[in-house]
């Protein structure tokens, strides 16, 4: 996981970057298509060129685009986001699947009609050798420690793979179907495990997803095409063309049409979607949310916090901010207001839990209980000598965040507290800060797995740094013990229940003044007809996207040959 989104896969910590590029003129042998329910070309504009396409290292989110659209799973997880069981997932590569008496292994039947872009079958051995990529220490893989429950995979007949575990737990069955991309064993398999990193066969990537890979012109764009045999059911569109450039030039392209999407369009742009004829703004809510934490301890000792120390006082600043005021602010009509510790999209949410009420008068109170005293009205509280002040952080490459910390900083001083600002780089002095805790504050952002270890990763007492993502160094044994009881309940009703608990505690404590889900606004253009967007991937059902007959363009008179048998 990773601290800002978009990333929702554990063990993968995929990063953003911009380049600029222009897309080249777009030409094609195939045949032009006829009309019908299938065709068209979608343009999307991304962040950066990906450094692979070699779903094992694959750590940047273009990279993530292109596998899941060129690659399958054995099973999908469901929209639910639940992770327990194999209830919430759907067949894949597996048609079906059969657990032994035991639950020590899972027997996977293969789908017999699924077929690698070259035309070769899909069989037991693949699944068997893509465990085997994941986990080889020569390759190198960062989902190697999220397979670590998989002992082996066997191979009972060439439609059948076994997936053997070492012991029973509630997510055994995500963890081998969700983190493990199977790949053709007769391709990537001709190479040894320590050249794949570097071997020229991982840069044209064969799959049996509903897009196979045609062609990467470094620095101007990949190209994807519709695979019209596909076991699955072919594309509705025929092609994707992805193409690198800097937020600037994809702004001006997605609005003049000469893109067709963009992801993450800027938060203090929307306004121009509103009233383009072109483009509009395709809400896409992730599995992320932004809050300001308040550090706990002093720095990284296990003294309490100077003024985040009392509870009365985090509880106090909480009910000082008016966050539906800022949503709207910040996201107009947007925006998605924060319920906690988690996303509202996340499949063990509960969005009922009672949350500190906007009340500059109870706020106050609160404050003089505790000792931090005005002398007059409208004046710096003070507690034995010392100011209510402090600094909060936030990153310079978050406008959101930018814009958040100059109304949290009005909304405490009306209180009287006095915040100082820190726009830095994230990378350079954000998370080295959090990492020491060498901080007071910090408006951060959680883009957790789709498990409730992803909530453990950040709000469990062993989790604090070095071993995890607690920045704040929340500490609540009620908490871990809760949050351990929901990660291993095999009832999913029974862990959103314990789920449910460890939330309500969470807020109670208020280490945090919880502010938005992390809600991100892409471009589409007006002609194109979306699926719905899933919180692990805008991208996922990008096959199921199509574009009417009269609303299709110059670019989109290309069909495509039938695949041969």
């Amino acid at each position: 996981m990773r601290n800002s989104p978009p990333s929702h896969h554990r063990g993968r910590s995929l990063l953003l970057a911009g380049a600029l590029a222009a897309l080249s003129a777009c030409t094609s042998k195939e045949t032009p298509v006829g009309g019908g329910a299938t065709g068209g070309t979608v343009v999307i504009d991304a962040p950066s060129d990906p450094s692979t396409l070699f779903p094992p290292l694959i750590s940047e989110e273009v990279g993530r685009w292109i596998q899941d659209l060129v690659f399958d799973r054995l099973a999908q997880i469901g929209p639910t986001m639940v992770t327990v069981g194999d209830k919430g997932f759907t067949p894949e590569l597996a048609k079906a699947w059969t657990w032994a008496p035991d639950s020590l292994s899972i027997a996977f039947s293969i789908d017999p009609r699924a077929r690698w872009h070259d035309g070769q079958p899909v069989t037991a051995k693949d699944v068997r050798y893509s465990f085997q990529l994941f986990t080889d220490p020569k390759v190198g893989s960062s989902s190697a420690s999220t397979l670590t429950n998989v002992d082996s995979v066997s191979v009972r007949d060439s439609l059948t793979a076994v997936v053997w575990f070492k012991k029973r737990s509630p997510e055994q069955f995500y963890d081998a179907v969700y983190q493990i991309i199977v790949m053709p064993e007769h391709v990537y398999g001709k190479v040894p495990m320590d050249q794949l990193r570097t071997s020229p066969v991982t840069r044209t990537p064969i799959g049996s997803g509903r897009f196979r890979f045609s062609k990467w012109d470094v620095g101007q764009r990949i190209e994807l095409l519709a695979d019209t045999a596909n076991y699955r059911g072919r594309a509705k569109l025929d092609r994707l063309l992805i193409v690198p450039a800097d937020p600037q030039t994809q702004v001006a392209r997605v609005l003049s049409g000469e893109a067709d999407v963009m992801e993450a369009f800027p938060s203090d742009q929307t306004a121009k979607l509103d009233s383009s004829k072109v483009a509009a703004a395709v809400i896409w809510p992730t599995l992320g949310y932004a809050f300001i934490g308040m550090n706990l301890h002093a720095g990284a000792t296990s003294a309490p916090h100077p003024i985040f120390g009392d509870a009365r006082v985090r509880r106090a600043l909480s009910m000082a901010v008016d966050r539906q005021a800022m949503l709207t602010n910040v996201f107009g009509k947007l925006g998605l207001l924060s319920h906690g510790p988690f996303a509202a999209g996340f499949g063990l949410a509960d969005t009922t839990i009672q949350l500190p009420p906007f009340d500059t008068t109870a706020a106050k109170a609160l404050l003089d209980s505790a000792g931090w005293k005005a002398a007059t009205p409208g004046a710096i509280r003070t507690k034995n000598g010392k100011p209510l002040q402090f600094a909060v952080m936030a990153p310079s490459s978050s406008v959101p965040r930018r814009q958040y910390a100059v109304l949290i900083q009005a909304a405490l001083r009306r209180v009287g507290a006095q915040v100082d600002i820190q726009i830095v780089d994230p990378r350079s002095v954000m998370y080295p800060k959090m990492n020491s805790g060498d901080f007071d504050a910090v408006i951060n952002a959680f883009n957790p797995d789709p498990s409730i270890t992803g909530t453990a990763q950040n709000w469990a007492t062993g989790a604090a740094p070095p071993n995890g993502q607690n920045y704040l160094r929340y500490a609540n044994r009620d908490v871990d013990a809760l949050l351990d009881s929901a990660a291993k309940s095999f009832d999913p009703a029974k862990a959103k229940q314990y789920a449910s608990r460890a939330y309500k505690d969470i807020a109670a404590d208020a280490p945090a003044i919880w502010l938005y889900d992390y809600v991100l606004v892409n471009a589409v253009n007006r002609r194109i007809d979306t699926a719905p967007f899933r919180v692990d991937g805008w991208w996922v059902n990008l096959p199921d996207w199509s574009i009417p007959q009269d609303k299709r363009i110059e670019r989109d008179r290309i069909g495509l040959a039938p695949a041969k048998p």
